[in-house]
């Protein structure tokens, strides 16, 4: 009679072979997730690189720079207003979404918030080439991960950027906004930022501590600092940066309205504009008292991402670089202002 000289495997080597193929996932899993993450912000670049060629568009037809509001209000010329995104709806494929969009200005109601009224088909559409894929969405209407530059610190200088208010009654008599001319970039288009990537706003900002372990939650909020008001000058901006940057962990977040593409108001920078005063990936944060309604123009609100080191920056020629979060803080001031007169170098960035 013949013998089977067949084994099993013994319970040693199983558990060998187990090892060894939870090594291999350790050791693949980060490459994986590191090539998914490439390929998302492969994907936020290009759709930056759209908002630019679109913004291009709206300067060839209209001779000069989108908007970052299209119109006051008639009701208490503070100027709630649609947001300028919405003027380039037609250079990014979205015409039909333009054609529904009833023009007019948005009017805000007793606690601040926009009534959209005749526009919630527009409201209620959300746009894919507006959205980031690194960020994990809070919520689902009017949200854009691209936000444009409303300029250096505004102890600095007001509106220095390239997506600035149409002139209201206000800013007109201060000769601080306007229609801007490609010829008002004056430091070159190459070295001036026009678009930048934030991630949206908190659902429960007040939930959200300065400390948390968990950028995720910090980089959607707002924080208030405590200041009241600092001097009108690089001193003061720097003031405001040190301020954002040693606020106790247990400070609370007090609004988290960041990256909305509907609707937009001149003298905050909530909603679809960035500043050039902290940088990039560190918190929002105000310089004075916190307004009810949103962050003061003279607060700080850097671009944030999920992507590694940096964040994606569409200057005004249309290019597309990424700044590191180490960026000289004095550089990342002046690729914020159109006419500083700065001489920066690429590597300074």
């Amino acid at each position: 009679m013949r013998h089977s000289n067949a084994r099993g495997f013994t319970l040693i080597e199983l558990l060998v072979v187990i090892a060894i193929i939870a090594v291999l996932i350790a050791l693949l899993l980060p490459a994986v997730q590191a090539a998914r993450e490439a390929a998302r912000r492969a994907q936020c670049t290009n759709n930056l690189k759209q908002l630019g060629l679109a913004s291009h568009n709206y300067l060839s037809t209209n001779g000069s720079l989108p908007p970052a509001m299209l119109v006051p209000s008639p009701v208490d010329n503070w100027g709630w207003s649609p947001s300028g995104l919405l003027s380039i709806l037609q250079y990014l494929e979205q015409g039909t979404l333009w054609n529904a969009y009833n023009v007019g200005a948005v009017q805000p109601n007793a606690s601040g918030n926009v009534l959209y009224g005749k526009n919630t088909t527009v409201f209620n559409t959300q746009i894919a080439s507006l959205l980031c894929p690194s960020d994990g969405r809070m919520r689902q209407v009017t949200l854009s991960n691209y936000v444009g530059n409303l300029g250096g610190p505004f102890q600095m200088g007001g509106y220095t950027g390239t997506f600035i208010p149409t002139a209201d009654w206000n800013l007109k008599n201060n000769n601080q906004a306007g229609d801007l001319k490609i010829a008002g970039v004056v430091d070159g288009t190459s070295n001036t930022a026009l678009w930048s990537e934030v991630l949206s706003g908190h659902t429960n900002p007040g939930s959200v501590k300065a400390g948390d372990s968990n950028p995720n939650n910090w980089k959607r909020v707002h924080f208030e600092t405590g200041l009241n008001n600092t001097q009108a000058d690089a001193a003061g901006a720097m003031a405001l940066v040190n301020a954002c940057k040693s606020m106790p962990p247990s400070t609370p977040g007090v609004a988290g309205a960041r990256g909305d593409w509907f609707q937009a108001y001149p003298y905050y920078i909530n909603y679809a504009v960035y500043n050039h005063t902290a940088p990039p990936n560190t918190r929002a944060c105000s310089n004075a008292p916190w307004n009810t309604w949103g962050q003061d123009v003279y607060g700080a609100a850097p671009p944030t991402s999920h992507h590694s080191g940096g964040v994606n920056l569409c200057m005004t020629d249309g290019s597309v670089k990424f700044i590191k979060d180490t960026v000289n803080l004095q550089a990342w001031w002046a690729i914020g202002t159109r006419n500083g007169g700065e001489v920066i170098s690429a590597d300074s960035y």
